[in-house]
């Protein structure tokens, strides 16, 4: 895929990064790598009052920070404990990508590809992806399941035009704005252009999509509780 590189040149990872253990909210890293971006970060807009939370972000070799994500609502756990418990969580991560064109590496030696409305996509399906899986299914056989269905999120965002998406108008800063929108039967996921340089992504489970805006992060250290 030539705009959707899941590891780009020199180790710069378009993938997002999980470390997480069964039955605990996913890790959370700290606010410096926020910080260090050289783009706005998006979220939900102040029609959301739950709880907000940071997640984690993505650089490239040279230590650039090319994407992140910002979660709202419950964390969600890995492995809940039933199928019923895992229908009951409430959250919508909001995923910025900077937008670049094709370009050099940091040091010199390689090139880092383009970053599209299908890179946004590709992180929120296979971010949506790595917050859940079938409560039923055995340990043994969550790899085999979560590279299967990482794979088919790749097709899938590959492929913005095809049948399984269609498209939601949604505010970004107050201004209607078009998004790619597709629903699994593990929740949602959206993607499509934002402003001040960056694309923007989202993915959730029992929070509506369609009763969402997304508005520039004034002040990230407002989702750092660690």
């Amino acid at each position: 895929m030539e705009t959707t590189s899941r590891v780009g040149a020199q180790g710069a990872s378009l993938a997002p990064s999980t470390s997480t253990a069964e039955g605990v909210p996913a890790a959370r890293r700290t606010v410096d790598g926020y910080l260090r971006a050289p783009f706005p970060w998006y979220g939900l807009d102040d029609a959301f009052t739950g709880p907000r939370w940071l997640m984690q972000v993505g650089t490239a070799a040279d230590g650039t920070v090319q994407h992140g994500s910002t979660g709202h609502g419950e964390e969600p756990t890995i492995r809940p404990t039933t199928d019923e418990a895992q229908e009951k969580e409430r959250f919508a991560v909001v995923v910025t990508v900077a937008s670049s064109p094709v370009r050099r590496s940091g040091d010199g030696t390689g090139v880092l590809e383009a970053t599209s409305v299908s890179s946004a996509a590709w992180l929120a399906g296979s971010g949506l992806l790595s917050s859940t899986w079938p409560a039923q299914l055995d340990h043994s056989l969550r790899d085999d399941w979560l590279d299967q269905q990482t794979e088919t999120a790749f097709e899938l965002a590959d492929d913005l035009s095809g049948p399984a998406w269609t498209t939601l108008s949604l505010p970004v800063d107050g201004v209607p704005a078009s998004f790619h929108y597709r629903e699994s039967e593990y929740g949602w996921v959206l993607a499509g252009a934002g402003e001040g340089g960056v694309i923007l992504g989202a993915y959730g489970r029992g929070m509506s999509a369609y009763g969402l805006g997304f508005s520039v992060i004034k002040d990230i250290t407002a989702y750092d509780q660690g």
